[in-house]
Formats: C-alpha cells, sequence, structure tokens
C-alpha cells in the first residue's frame, strides 16, 4: 500500500523539471477534463515540453481552464493556435467527431499532433488522415494516436511472455460504473462518434490485435444495448464482441459504460494452445506438453494497480497413446511499474515508477519529433487498422459505423 501511495503521490505532484532553451511548444485544441491527466501533468516532467497555450469554443471556459493549470495564453479559436508559429505542437482531445478535421488542418499547419483515441470516427477517416503527404515527407509532421496504455512497462511485459502464433483465444473486458457517465455525455452521442465500443471499447480492441498479434478478419457477433432516443440513438451503452483471427483464433471483448456501482480492473486473458516443449531427462517414449495462460489485469492505468498472472500447466504424456503419466501447475505473478522493473531486454529503458502511461507515451512522442529512436509506437497503418476493427463491430451489431466528417470530402 506504502509503494502504491508513493507512486500515485510522485505521479500528481512531480517535481519541478528544469526546461531545456528548445524546448517544443503545445497548444492545446479544448479545454478537456483528459488534457491535465494525459498532457499537463506529464509535461511537468519533460524538460523538452512545455504547455504554451489552449483555445476552447468558449473563451471563458479557456480562461479558467489556463488560470488553473498555469498556462500562459488563451487563443481565440482553434485556429489561431494552428496559426501560432511558436507552437511546434498540438494535443487534440475533442470529441471524436472533431479529430479528422482539426488532425488534418494541424497536420497542414505544419504542427505535430498528439491526437486523441479513438483517433477519427471510422476507418475512412483513418485512411485519409494517416496517408496525408505531409507525413511522409522529410522532417514531416508527426502523428500519434495517443493510446498511452500500451506504452506502460507492464504491457510490453505481458506481450514478453505470449506467443501470438500459439495463442487461441484472447479475452478482454473494462468497465465504468453507471455513476461514472451521465445521459448528455459525448459517449452517448451519436452526432460526435459516441459509443461505448469508442470509447472504453477500443482499448479491449487494441488488446485483442496486441495479443494475437494480428488484425481480425470478421467480427462474428456483437450483441449491444443502444440508446432509443434522439441522439444517443445508435450509441452502445454496453457490448460484448467475438471476433474471427487467423488460423481459427477468437477474439472476445466486453465494456459497458452503465457498469455496476463497484469498480472492477479491467483486464485481458490469453490462452495458448496445448504445445510440445523439450526436456532432455525424459525416457525416449514421453513428451512434455506445456498449455500457458497469461492474464493482465488494469489494462488502461496500470501505475495505480495492475499485476501480470501466468498460468502454466505440464503433462507428461505417452507417445504411443497419448495418455497422462502426470500433470501440474506452475503459477507466477509480476508487477511491472517500470522497465528496469521488468528487467531482461526492458531493463535499460527509460522511466520511473512515478511516470504514468502517458509520460511514457510522452518520451516516445518526444524522441519521434526530435528525429530519436523510439522503443514504442503505434503506426498510422496500425491506426487504421484499429478503426476497421472498430467499423467491423459496429456493422456487425447493427448500429452502423460512426459517421463521417463533412470536412472528410473536401479532404480526400
Amino acid at each position: 500500500m506504502a509503494a502504491m501511495i508513493g507512486r500515485i503521490w510522485g505521479a500528481f505532484n512531480p517535481p519541478a523539471t528544469p526546461k531545456s532553451k528548445d524546448a517544443l511548444s503545445f497548444g492545446i485544441l479544448g479545454a478537456a477534463n483528459i488534457a491535465p491527466l494525459a498532457l499537463l501533468g506529464p509535461a511537468k516532467t519533460h524538460p523538452e515540453i512545455i504547455i504554451q497555450a489552449v483555445a476552447a469554443r468558449d473563451r471563458t471556459k479557456a480562461e479558467k481552464f489556463a488560470k488553473a493549470n498555469s498556462i500562459p495564453e488563451v487563443k481565440n479559436s482553434y485556429q489561431d493556435v494552428l496559426d501560432d508559429p511558436n507552437i511546434d505542437c498540438v494535443f487534440i482531445p475533442l470529441a471524436n467527431s472533431l479529430h479528422f478535421e482539426w488532425a488534418v488542418r494541424s497536420i497542414r499547419a505544419g504542427k505535430h499532433v498528439l491526437l486523441e483515441k479513438p483517433s477519427v470516427a471510422n476507418a475512412t477517416e483513418a485512411e485519409i488522415l494517416f496517408n496525408l503527404p505531409e507525413l511522409s515527407k522529410h522532417n514531416g509532421p508527426v502523428l500519434l494516436e495517443a493510446f498511452h496504455n500500451r506504452f506502460y512497462p507492464a504491457w510490453s511485459f505481458f506481450r514478453s511472455l505470449i506467443n501470438p502464433t500459439n495463442v487461441v483465444l484472447v479475452s478482454s473486458n473494462s468497465m465504468i460504473p453507471w455513476w461514472g457517465t451521465g445521459k448528455d455525455d459525448i459517449h452517448f452521442n451519436y452526432d460526435l462518434a459516441g459509443g461505448t465500443m469508442m470509447a472504453m471499447g477500443t482499448y479491449n480492441f487494441a488488446a485483442l490485435r496486441m495479443a494475437f498479434d494480428a488484425d481480425p478478419e470478421e467480427c462474428l457477433s456483437c450483441d449491444v444495448t443502444p440508446g432509443t432516443e434522439g441522439v444517443h440513438a445508435k450509441c452502445d451503452y454496453d457490448f460484448t464482441a467475438r471476433f474471427r483471427f487467423p488460423n481459427g483464433a477468437i477474439g472476445e471483448a466486453h465494456s459497458t459504460l452503465k457498469g455496476p456501482t463497484i469498480w472492477t480492473p479491467s483486464h485481458v486473458t490469453a490462452t495458448h494452445k496445448a504445445v510440445v516443449v523439450p526436456d532432455e531427462l525424459l525416457p525416449a517414449d514421453q513428451e512434455k506438453v506445456q498449455s500457458r495462460e497469461v492474464t493482465l489485469h488494469g489494462i488502461i492505468h496500470g501505475i495505480f494497480w495492475h499485476r501480470i498472472d501466468v498460468k502454466d500447466v505440464f503433462e507428461i504424456r505417452s507417445k504411443d497413446n497419448g495418455s497422462v503419466i502426470r500433470k501440474w501447475t506452475e503459477q507466477k505473478s509480476h508487477k511491472t511499474y517500470s522497465f528496469n522493473e521488468a528487467g531482461g531486454e526492458f531493463a535499460d529503458l527509460p522511466g520511473e515508477t512515478s511516470w504514468m502511461s502517458y509520460r511514457y507515451m510522452l518520451e516516445q512522442f518526444v524522441n519521434r519529433v526530435r528525429g530519436r529512436e523510439t522503443q514504442h509506437w503505434v503506426s498510422g497503418q496500425d491506426s487504421i487498422a484499429q478503426m476497421k476493427m472498430l467499423d467491423m463491430a459496429y456493422e456487425k451489431s447493427g448500429l452502423g459505423i460512426r459517421p463521417t466528417s463533412e470536412f472528410a470530402a473536401t479532404t480526400a
């Protein structure tokens, strides 16, 4: 408990870090509630990041936000942020339906973009955005979908414990209690590209893709509980989806934004098929077979709490008739709040136990902008594949994919 309190205290009360003379200057589009957690806090401990400006549709709201977070400048509009030559990077935490337009505008203004996930409203927008010619130019803008949890050490360690070739089933669950959302939240507004799959579900879908290291071939089923009135119609409050992956493997995902009163941690479990493993001590007529199940509890905000459980079931079998001669189970649990704790191939990677996943992501974002090596990244093709999976599920559910921005027609 003391260690957890220390980690969290350090994450939310970081020491002041001197800024370099050539620090990258960030502007924020929208006075969003997620911004302090996703960028403002992590930026405090990064010597190469300063937060320079914010703009919102309501200037009064932007001014209050700037004052509360010690942001020097308030711009009159999003475009004013993009027009400022002193702004190097832009963070876009707007409603999903606005991601595409303002990401495109930002890139065309020459800004590096940290884009809240899901990156856009659907795969059509993703194909256009991540294939913009500006992104392939030498020293062109950097664009990153802010899948922060994928940069956290626990995810790297979890993936090192699984063999995607042998994984036959992956299941992932997440939830937000009913009291954590309201009817008028943007998550439940179809016009704003809302829905549980777009909110929490995108984490679950990414977990499946990462565990299999592959993309789904088909959505076999997607059961949803949708809203019924106005903008809430076609917005899923909860969902359960089932996908077929290469070689007949199955991925299952479930999430709800109207969950039980008591919150439970998200998780992902990868189940391997039984495989023969070498054992030179066995007689020639026997073989050793292993089946593995690996579970990562706490797939989203690992700093608060997570645990990786590894369950290996071993059998000694007769090669003649397949009968089981002996069977036993070995179980281990791991926690990796830093790459140093993960050890092995990860031991020398940067990070502190007080770094949130957002801080790990920011480290890689700055490295990419500076032209330095990045150990982890979410590529444009990865983001496109993610949106294709979301579209696949929405089409199967009967709710239909989220609407394409009118701005897309002027961009393609």
